[in-house]
């Protein structure tokens, strides 16, 4: 059977993310170093990025580097660095072949200038592509994300902008590095690990999780479909009873 035709089109997640998790252990288990699981994750991106523009899912966020991996080897983390300018070089064509728009979010100012400068770059060459948004949250964190939002609020009502009773869910979201973005509907994490590592908190308040014990640079079209075919049996109720959905 082809897991494809399964898949019911009209019930895709409008914003699916993915925390790619694994990358290290596939090199150790393959007696290699580290970086040689990020370089080949790339190859899992690619097709996840391509399958899902396919698919029709319309947001596509990349849990690609937190902010605490920076405390990483710094070896590991000069590779992860190298490999990401590397990458949007490289996929830049891609990305206008698939009419896909790329977006960052996170602390970009942490960023060596070099990754900077060629994010930036991409980012305002894919600008006007609309078939689907591909997010890539780079020294991302969660907590630091709301931190951000909370001090931005406050000096809004300090300076008499907003006053305190006008903030409401969606003054935050405003304040979010996703405010363009919607919530979240669908979160994939592989490797077997089972938490959410500062990712998305706020924004994944209403979202279905799927865990795999699928490695990341293993992860191909077919876990994705077997994803999206899981979230798909689901009944998403939110807050109410399954007769109220009824």
């Amino acid at each position: 059977m082809n897991l494809n035709d399964t898949i019911n089109k009209d019930n895709l997640p409008k914003h699916l993310a993915i925390i790619m998790d694994g990358n290290g252990r596939w090199a150790k288990q393959k007696g290699m170093l580290r970086a040689f699981g990020h370089e080949n994750g790339t190859k899992a991106v690619r097709e996840t990025v391509e399958t899902c523009a396919k698919l029709g899912i319309e947001n596509l966020t990349l849990y690609a580097f937190s902010t605490e991996n920076w405390n990483r080897p710094k070896l590991e983390v000069d590779t992860l660095m190298k490999l990401l300018i590397t990458s949007l070089k490289g996929e830049l064509k891609t990305l206008q072949n698939n009419n896909i728009r790329l977006n960052a979010i996170g602390n970009l100012d942490n960023l060596p200038s070099s990754v900077k400068k060629e994010l930036l770059e991409v980012i305002e060459k894919t600008k006007d592509n609309t078939r689907m948004t591909l997010t890539l949250a780079l020294s991302y964190g969660s907590r630091d994300e709301i931190v951000n939002a909370v001090r931005k609020i406050s000096d809004k009502v300090k300076n008499n902008i907003i006053s305190v009773t006008d903030i409401d869910e969606s003054i935050i979201n405003q304040h979010l590095y996703t405010q363009n973005l919607p919530d979240v509907d669908l979160v994939i994490r592989t490797s077997g690990e089972h938490r959410i590592s500062n990712f998305l908190l706020w924004q994944i308040a209403y979202a279905e999780f799927y865990f795999t014990e699928v490695l990341w640079p293993d992860f191909r079209e077919k876990d994705l479909y077997e994803a999206i075919i899981s979230y798909q049996k689901r009944e998403r109720r939110f807050g109410k009873t399954s007769e109220q959905i009824k």
